[in-house]
């Protein structure tokens, strides 16, 4: 045996042991290569290169942005965390840079340490507006502590914790369900994606967002927008509820606010839903949230994305990507269902779960990794980071046009299905 089988044979125990065993079943699978390092938008491991399209949506920036490193090596050195008990300008700082590139009126800012977490803060804050019911949206995904759970759009992965907080599922883009809903009573606390990532990238129809609005603000809903994997650039826009003018009465950022370095997400309120937490901060309250480390790499990325322009970036790369994407699927109707998206969040819809799990395969042969979003076993998600190179631009374009040939040619032979 190799040092390199050896090691991973060592690796693959320890997640068994550790992890259990169906961790090590999907390891296994994707060759339970270890990986070891990564810089921009390439992972490297013990077998070599791989151009990273996956990475749940994190690396808009790429990984290791020297920019947001160099800021939180800085605070690293100079105070990681903080006592809370006084104030801290760091954290000042970042909020006020997140609030300022945020849509008007969502100034009051929650740091926490996931997505999920920031979530629960949405659904408190709406439960503290007197919101007792949750309604949110089939296929939606908001992450899987019990609130987040209570508006999960998949029975899969919600049922075996019942009973959760009192939620209704409504279609997505459906604004017209959604108010009949609403109008049921009792006051409700809508979460809402913009664009459901883990949905398999379900768009909604233009005109949609701005619909729910005026539906929460005709029942006295909480509005909660969770910009977790569509903020801060990603959709060619700073946010989804920029392109239709929605303000939320709180809106959720994490992953890219991360810049791909520390761990941080946020929740954005008005004035007005946030009242309560800004009269009793000890209501809701987090040990690491908002860590001085977490707020320097938050403040770098935000930074980071205005000067180097991303958000153009991610619109101009997401259009070639996804056009080039649409003649493959012309091509190769009986395989490629559908592509959508915007910007640099992209689903490809296969014609079966077995094409979706073989095309997967095929990419990473050609050493490129994405992602099988949770509720969607149809289809494949592609979020490069908006950093890529025009070397990898090819790669990725090269890459997926040989996999989908690959699976087509599987597909006229029996298989897969």
């Amino acid at each position: 045996m190799t040092q390199t089988a050896e090691r991973r044979a060592t690796v693959a125990a320890a997640y068994r042991r550790h992890f259990g065993r169906g961790r090590a079943r999907i390891a296994k699978i994707f060759g339970e290569r270890l990986e070891l390092t990564a810089s921009g938008s390439v992972v490297e491991t013990d077998d070599g290169r791989f151009l990273d399209c996956a990475g749940l949506g994190v690396f808009l920036l790429g990984h290791g942005h020297p920019h947001v490193v160099e800021a939180v090596e800085r605070q690293l050195h100079r105070h990681p965390l903080s006592t809370r008990m006084l104030l801290d300008p760091v954290v000042a700082d970042a909020a006020q840079e997140l609030a300022r590139v945020a849509p008007d009126g969502l100034d009051h800012v929650h740091f926490v340490s996931s997505g999920t977490e920031a979530v629960e803060t949405g659904i408190k804050l709406g439960r503290l507006q007197g919101a007792r019911r949750i309604v949110a949206m089939e296929g939606g995904f908001h992450g899987k502590t019990l609130g987040a759970l209570s508006a999960m759009g998949r029975a899969h992965y919600r049922d075996p914790f019942r009973p959760l907080l009192p939620a209704a599922l409504v279609p997505f883009g459906d604004a017209a369900a959604l108010a009949n809903t609403l109008a049921e009573g009792p006051r409700a606390c809508v979460v809402l994606e913009p664009i459901q990532g883990e949905g398999g990238v379900n768009v909604p129809p233009a005109g949609y967002l701005q619909a729910v609005s005026q539906a929460c603000r005709r029942h006295d809903a909480i509005l909660v927008l969770d910009e977790i994997q569509t903020g801060l650039g990603r959709i060619g826009a700073w946010w989804a509820a920029d392109v239709e003018g929605v303000v939320p009465d709180v809106l959720l950022t994490g992953k890219s606010l991360s810049g791909g370095v520390v761990p941080v997400a946020a929740a954005l309120a008005t004035a007005a839903t946030y009242e309560p937490l800004a009269q009793d901060p000890l209501l809701h309250t987090s040990t690491f949230g908002g860590a001085p480390l977490a707020a320097a790499a938050a403040r770098a990325a935000i930074e980071t994305i205005e000067r180097d322009d991303l958000v153009t970036r991610s619109r101009v790369l997401g259009e070639r990507i996804r056009s080039h994407l649409s003649a493959l699927a012309a091509g190769h109707p009986d395989v490629v269902r559908d592509v959508r998206g915007a910007g640099l969040l992209i689903g490809v819809e296969l014609a079966s779960p077995g094409a979706a799990g073989e095309l997967m395969l095929q990419l990473l042969s050609h050493r490129i990794l994405v992602n099988c979003p949770f509720n969607d076993a149809r289809s494949i998600r592609l979020t490069p980071p908006a950093v890529l190179a025009d070397n990898e631009v090819a790669w990725l374009l090269d890459g997926l046009g040989q996999s989908i040939e690959t699976v087509a040619q599987l597909t006229e032979h029996g298989g897969p299905r």
